[in-house]
Formats: C-alpha cells, structure tokens, sequence
C-alpha cells in the first residue's frame, strides 16, 4: 500500500501535473468518517495525510475550532484544538495561538488522555524564592513579544503514543471602533492541513448591525495565501447570515480548500468587520444587573481644525524600505490635509531639521508641493536623538499656538515616528520621558509610532499614554506605507474636543474614565461604571463637549429597567452558556483593569504603583482575567459535581454534620458512619446573619451584644482573620436589595458568598454560596446544595445538609455553620442569601481578628449608670430589672460603648435573641471603623493590609 502511495504521487509529478492540487482532490476524495483514538474522539483525515504526516515526528491536529461570540462589542472567543499522537513513543504537541494583545485570557483547559488539567488564575508575587522556582514549573501563558498587536499564547505537553490531547482556550476583549468599523479578528496557524478546522462568529447588537463584510484572510507577513490583488471577497466556504440584530458567520474549509489556501496549512487572520445603527444623541447606553456601559460616537459633525507637527526618523537604521515606505505614507497624508490645517516637518538623526523655522504653514498648493520635495530629499544618516527632536517639536508647536490667534476649538497634535531606541543626546528612558510631558504641558497629544525589532515600544507605549495620545507598532516587513496612512486617518479627522461625560453622582461609582481630550470620526468613546441607586427608573446622563461650530451639551435620561433589551438568556444561536455571563459587568471590569494598568505605566510614584498594581490584581482574580499580576496556575482536576435545580425551602439546623457521603477524590477515611446520627455540632449565637445582623455571645458574662454593619453592595467583609497564627480567614461578600417600604433604609445588604480559607498545614479553600459550595485543598470539588454529603481530607471535613446548612470543621478545633436562606416568593427586598455561625472557635488564637473574631478571646463589661450613682456591673440576673432612666454601657477594651436593650430575631433554629445593641455601624464596638474590615477580594487575607497588624 505504501509502496502503491509513492508511485501514485511519483506518477503525478512526472506527468506534470501541479502536485499539490493533485494531492489535494486525492485527500478530499479519501476524507473518510469519524474514527476512534481514545474514547473515540478524534475525526479521521485523509490516509495519506496520516501517513505523511507519520514522517514527521509532531502529533497531528485533528480539530481546530474557534467559537467567538460578540455581545454589544464584548466578545468572548473559545478555541478548541485536538492533537493526536498516533507515532509508537511519546511526543511533545504544542498548542500555539496568537491572540490580540488587548484581550485577557480568562481560562486554559488541556486534557490528556484521562487527566485533565484546568488554569487557576492567581497572583503573581513580588519575590520568589530559590526553592519556589526550582519547584515551580512556569504556566503557559502570552508571550512577551508582541507582533503587530498579538500576544502569543503557548502551551506544549508530552502526549503519550497512541493518544491525544485536547487544549481549551478561552480569552474576552472589548472591540475598539477605528475608522468607522468594529473588527472582530482570529488567528488561524495550526502550521498543517486540519481534518476539522471551523471558525463560528456570533454577533449580537441590540443597536442593530449595518456594513457587516467579511474580507479576505489577511497575512502581511506570508505570500501566496491565496488572495488576489483586489480581491474583497471572504475566503472559501465562509458563510453568512443576519437578521438586523444577529448575525452568524462561519468559515469550515475542507481539505482541499485550506491547501488552496495554503499548501503547508493556512496561515492567515480571519476577520469580521462590522458597525452598529448610531445617531448624533447622548449614544448608546446599556444596562444590566446594576452596571452600565455608555457608547458615544456622533456622526455627521464638521471636522476640526488641527495644527500638526510630523517629527519623522532619518537616521542611518532607516536606511532602504523603512524610509521609502515612509516617504509614501507622508505623501499622501500631506495630500489629505484640510485648508484650514497647519503644519510643520521635522526629520532628525543626530541632528534636528526643521522644514519651516518657528511657525507652522497653512495647507496651500505651493506649501504641500514644497513638503513633498523636503521629504523625497531626505536621506539616511547619524544617530538617533529623540528627546531633541521631541523637544523641538514641541517647542515648536507651543510658540505657534501662543503667538497665534489660532482657533480656541482646533486640535494640537505631534505625530512621531522611529525605527530606533535613543542613541544621541539624552539616552535615558525615565528622562525622555520626564522631558517630554514638561515640554508639551498637556496643551496638545502625542502619537507615536514603531517601526522594527529594534524600537523602544515600551518608551513609545508611555509617551503616548502620559500625552493623551496613541501608539502603533509595525514590522518591518509589513505595508508600513498602508499602515501609517491608516493610522493617520484615525487620527487625522478630529471632530470633538475636551468632551466630558457626566452622570448624577448619587446614582453612579466606579465609573471608568469620563473626560476626553478629543473624539476622532471614525472611532469610538466608551464609559462603564455600577449602579448605586437601582431602585431609580433612569439614568440621567450629560456630555459636554466643543466641536467647530460650538459648545455641545447633550442631555438625557434613559431607562434602568431594560430586560427585555439587554438580557440574552433566550437569544437563539446563543445557547452556549455565554447567555447567563452579565457581559456589561465584564466590559467593565476589562475598562477598569485596563486603566488602572495604564495609570501604574503612566506613574512615577512607587506607593502609587503599589496600589495600582494590587487594584488591578485583585479585580483580575475577581472575574478570572490573565493579566501582568496574573498567571494560570495549572492544576489537576478532581471530581466536578455541577449543581442541578434547587429547591426554595426555610433554612434549618436539622442534620448538622449528619451523613456522610464518600466522593472520588475525596474519600471519606474509616471508623466514619454512614448512618443518620444524632446532631454532633451545636451552633452558637455569635454569628452575622440576616441583612445582616451581627450578634456575639460572651457565655461567662451571659448576655450577648449586637450590631448592624451597613455595607454596600459588593462590599467584602473580613469576618474572622486569624491569617498568621492559625491560617484561617473568613471573607463574606454582600449583594444588594431594595429597602422594604416605609423603611429608614436606603437599601437592604445580605451575605451572598462567604469564602473560607485555610493555609495549615496546606493550603484549602472553600467557596460557598446559597447553590453550591466549591473546595479546593488540592483537588477541586464542586458540591450542590441542595445534596446532603459529607467529605472529609486530612484537616478538612465539610458537611452538607440539603438545602439548609453547612459545616466546615479545621482541624477538629475550628467550626463554622452556614445556613442557607431560601425565599420560596421572596418579596423585592428578599434575596437567597448565607448565615455565618461560629461553631468552634478553641483553634482560633489570642490574636485573632474581624468583625467577628476580636470578640472571641476578650470579655466586654457592661457597665450601669443612674442619675445620681457610679458605674456598676451588671449581670445576666439584674437585667430585667433594669429601667428606663439609666444609662447602660458596654466597656472594651477601655472604650465606653452606649447600648439599649432589644431583641433581635436570629435564624440559627431559635425565633428571637435578647442583646445590648450598639449603633452607628458598632462604632466603638470594634476596633477602628468597619471600612477597616473591608477586604479588597474573596481571596484576600489581611496579610498585605495592615489593618491586622495595626489593630
């Protein structure tokens, strides 16, 4: 047969016919059905694909599958690649994908035969030590190079012979608008011929979707793709359809059409463009579950004048393509200009040359001829003194815009171009860069652009983010001329300036940047932030703005309660899960992460980039997003039990701890009934329950003392915080409700996570909420709720009580119970929420802390005052006979705390507990103030803090 194979492809060639269709028509003709490698998974390609490809020694890719789907310019891209080793030994598979360099990889599965190994995101730290290196293997994740705007993402496994590997990629992007267009691009390099190869785009825009194209696969960098000069139509097998608000776009070639593409298997970026229905208004403004994001992109605006400077390399490095490529680009930039423009040209090496000495010129005839001759004559020489040239530019500018009456509304800018890192003059980086921003004063933007391997793209990326410009990076084999000129139209047609988007400040936080310098036609401004006041029919909303007519204010209000617009749950071709993602709160964690790691490059202050980068951490760990501060940890995973429906009953404390179920991975040890049992845990009173009511119980002094924490919605609040003695932390999130009618409150809090970590002797975790509880101790295992089951390590047991409760007990010393609230026809202000009990505290230490945990190891006096007597201590016996005309005092820790005496209703299985209360958010109570207790993520253990060390 082998033999019959080589004489069969000999006879082809010396026949004359052109080989690689030949060999493509024979593999499409033997393209054969689905066979079995392992579990019968793998999709059979072609035999004489198997059996060239046997002659190499990497694994062959069976599949390779994307499925990207983009909701309100949101996207969220899964990639999907098999690899089978069908060689007699081991063999390395490499799964390689570039993807853009703005997205964030948000989660990385890889199967091999039957282990399967998923990406944790966690932080990455300061240091490591010698031993953490030796021990740590280093995760895949995007490289450091970038190309042309893409990150590489590489993940390589050994696969053992006659097996195969499954890698599972998943990243998110926001889509930016340049020139008028949403672009949607994925990297097809699988590097050989695939059996299965499918890319599947869905689009959703409530907006409705206008000028969707697919174009041609676009590789710069490669020649014969297959594209025809001109050509502008998609790439074989692409199909297309939409309604106004959906669209589905899919590209599925066979065999024989990807080696048309490309013989060794295509390598190429397919692309969807796309824009949305828009009018000159307020813009497009969504929300949902209490976040929002703000679109704006008028149209239809005259364009403003723009006083320009282009501060252009001449320096040796530029000799040949670059410069000529250059020179093209210019030409015809110049040839766009307005006639109410002005400009100037400089070109530098080691030595600064200024086209037109202290002014720029208006755009006349006479004056672009004359710019097109200073540039032709430019030629290659020197060095390379970027902070002169940028010095100069910018002095340059200043002078023309205070000597001249120039128009208040026109927009100042300087376009700088080099190939090369600073190798004349100032040389330091930190100092250029220092310069720079002194000399421009904030009065203009700078836009900067790099050409070559061998540009400061760092130095570049900060002068333009410090100067309120952009920045580009071009190879140097790509179209430089067609890649400057695009840069330049996204530039070169300002049509607003100094626009300021404003909401009411009681209804809004943590909005993302909301003051622009300019606004360029074709492009697109985008502003996320929270709800506070959800229980508002509106938003209002206001944009200020300059354009050259006049000063633009544009007002607003739109509608908060937009379900029926915004939720996707039921879209159709959206059946994948992406449905229940709130994608707005998404979007704004991407727009808030991507800031504050702008603002830490932008920063000079070390304190302030502390707390930047611990900002963008803890947000990256929050939404699972791979960011600079963060990597994927690869773990192995253990049992997944996925929670089905639950069922809305009263939480109770029956069955604490009472059955025990054993679970693979989890295996219950020996001597452990299985049997039902009488209760074996008790629950005390000290406990945050409710919305939420904190009650803590002192049994030597028998009475208990209560208090509320208001929080906001969001709030995380550290509950016990014994970190560095006995290593256990407990943070409980809180959501948000409506405040009941006739209420003092503005709005009610309930505990809807509480996460529970333990690092002795290793390191555990368990994250509960009101459906399902996931524990990680090595091994991730995820329980339902509303299943009862017992499991159990070697430190750790946990208890399930179908849908009533909880218990983590630590090392037999340490107990938490937490109940779970079912509202079966929950009013407005009623959500399922969680109770924290406190169990077992004897494992707990002296020093251990949290609203909660600093009363456990310290006794509180309450203290008796009449009109005309002195304090007295009063006990659990005297309190009833307590009156109205005195005064009643907690004492702690030498504070003097006013209490009243109430009741208040508890739901650990009894109806009402008497306490002392103490208002104003148990101000005195607890050490400092609660914002103190506010934890930055689930995850965080006060370590990094100080507020446990200071307290």
């Amino acid at each position: 047969m082998i033999l019959w194979l080589w004489l069969f492809w000999g006879f082809s060639i010396a026949a004359g016919q052109p080989d690689s269709e030949l060999l493509a028509r024979y593999l499409e003709e033997k393209l054969m059905a689905d066979y079995s490698v392992v579990e019968q998974v793998a999709r059979r390609v072609p035999r004489q694909t198997r059996f060239l490809q046997r002659l190499e020694t990497r694994p062959r890719m069976s599949e390779f599958t994307v499925k990207a789907t983009v909701i309100s310019r949101y996207a969220f891209t899964t990639v999907s690649c098999t690899m089978v080793n069908s060689g007699s030994e081991a063999r390395e598979g490499v799964f390689e994908m570039q993807i853009p360099a703005a997205a964030f990889i948000s989660n990385f599965t890889m199967s091999i035969g039957n282990k399967t190994y998923y990406g944790e995101v966690t932080g990455k730290e300061k240091k490591n030590s010698t031993d953490d290196k030796a021990r740590t293997k280093k995760p895949p994740g995007p490289q450091n190079a970038r190309e042309n705007g893409y990150e590489t993402f590489k993940a390589s496994v050994f696969i053992p012979r006659k097996m195969q590997a499954n890698f599972l990629l998943h990243y998110e992007e926001l889509l930016q608008r340049r020139l008028g267009k949403y672009e949607y691009t994925v990297s097809i390099r699988p590097q050989q011929l695939v059996g299965r190869l499918r890319v599947e785009v869905n689009i959703l825009e409530n907006s409705g979707i206008v000028s969707l194209e697919v174009p041609p696969l676009r590789n710069s960098k490669h020649k014969g793709n297959g594209k025809v000069e001109g050509d502008v139509s998609p790439p074989p097998s692409t199909v297309i359809g939409h309604t106004k608000t959906l669209a589905k776009v899919t590209f599925s070639p066979n065999v024989v059409e990807q080696t048309k593409i490309a013989r060794n298997g295509i390598l190429g970026d397919f692309i969807v463009r796309y824009d949305v229905n828009r009018e000159l208004s307020v813009g497009d403004i969504q929300i949902l579950n209490g976040y929002f994001v703000h679109y704006f992109a008028p149209t239809d605006l005259p364009p403003l004048p723009k006083n320009v400077v282009f501060v252009l390399d001449s320096s040796a490095s530029m000799v040949g393509t670059k410069l000529r490529q250059t020179k093209e680009a210019l030409f015809t930039i110049l040839q766009d200009l307005r006639p109410e423009d002005h400009f100037n040209i400089i070109g530098f090496s080691n030595r600064i040359k200024v086209w037109q000495q202290d002014r720029l010129v208006p755009v006349t005839p006479n004056n672009i001829r004359d710019a097109k001759k200073y540039i032709h004559n430019m030629s290659p020489t020197g060095g390379t003194n970027i902070n002169s040239a940028l010095q100069t530019g910018a002095k340059l500018l200043n002078d023309y815009i205070a000597q001249n009456d120039i128009d208040a509304r026109s927009v100042s800018l300087i376009i700088f171009l080099t190939d090369g890192r600073p190798t004349v003059g100032e040389t330091q980086s930190s100092k250029i860069l220092s310069n720079t921003k002194d000399a421009i004063r904030d009065k203009f933007c700078l836009f900067t652009i790099g050409i070559g391997n061998d540009v400061d793209y760092r130095l570049l990326e900060r002068m333009a983010l410090e100067n309120c410009g952009m920045t580009r990076h071009f190879q140097e084999d790509e179209d430089a001329a067609s890649l400057l000129k695009g840069f330049y139209d996204e530039i070169g047609t300002p049509l607003l300036s100094d626009i300021r988007v404003d909401y009411p400040e009681d209804d809004v936080e943590q909005v993302t940047q909301n003051f622009f310098p300019n606004y360029f036609n074709g492009s697109e401004i985008i502003i996320a932030g929270k709800l506070i006041n959800r229980t508002s029919d509106s938003l209002h909303v206001e944009v200020t703005a300059s354009n050259s007519k006049k000063y633009i204010l544009l007002k607003t209000d739109v509608a908060i309660d937009l379900p029926s617009k915004n939720d996707i749950t039921a879209v159709p071709g959206l059946e994948d899960g992406k449905g229940d993602q709130n994608y707005i709160e998404r979007a704004w964690s991407y727009l808030t992460i991507k800031e504050l790691l702008n603002s830490r490059l932008k920063s000079d202050d070390n304190q302030e980039k502390e707390y930047l980068m611990e900002k963008a951490k803890s947000m990256a760990l929050t939404y699972n997003f791979v960011t600079p501060f963060t990597f994927l940890k690869m773990r192995e995973a253990g049992l997944h039990s996925e929670p089905p429906s639950e069922e809305l009953i009263r939480p109770s404390t029956d069955g604490i701890g009472e059955k025990l179920q054993s679970l693979q991975g989890h295996k219950a040890p020996p001597g452990i009934r299985r049997q039902q049992d009488t209760q074996r845990i008790k629950i005390s009173k000290t406990s945050a329950d409710g919305d939420p009511h904190f009650v803590i119980d002192f049994p030597s002094s028998k009475f208990s003392v209560c208090f509320n924490i208001d929080g906001e919605p969001g709030d995380i609040l550290r509950l016990v915080s014994d970190h560095k003695e006995s290593g256990v932390t407990v943070n409980g999130q809180l959501i948000g409700a409506p405040a009941p009618p006739n209420g003092h409150k503005k709005h009610r809090t309930y505990f809807n996570t509480i996460t529970i970590l333990s690092n002795k002797p290793q390191r555990s975790y368990l994250e509960i909420t009101p459906t399902r509880i996931i524990l990680d101790d090595g091994e991730r295992l995820i329980l339902s709720c509303d299943r009862s089951a017992v499991v159990r390590s070697s430190s750790l047991e946990v208890s399930v009580s179908a849908n009533s409760n909880i218990t983590v007990t630590i090392r037999d010393t340490i107990s938490f119970v937490i109940l779970i609230h079912h509202y079966k026809k929950p009013a407005p202000y009623q959500k399922d929420h969680l109770g924290f009990y406190i169990s077992n505290s004897k494992g707990l230490s002296s020093d251990s802390h949290g609203l909660l945990g600093q009363f456990l190891n310290h006794e509180v006096k309450l203290l008796q005052e009449s009109l005309n007597t002195s304090h007295q201590q009063v006990g659990q016996n005297q309190t009833e006979a307590l009156k109205t005309n005195l005064t009643n005092t907690l004492k702690v820790k030498g504070r003097l705390v006013p209490v009243v005496w109430k009741q208040r209703r508890i739901y650990n299985g009894q109806q009402e507990v008497d306490c002392w209360f103490a208002k104003n958010n148990a101000d005195k109570l607890i050490d400092g103030s609660y914002k103190d207790y506010l934890a930055s993520h689930p995850f965080d253990t006060g370590t990094t803090s100080g507020m446990i060390n200071s307290l």
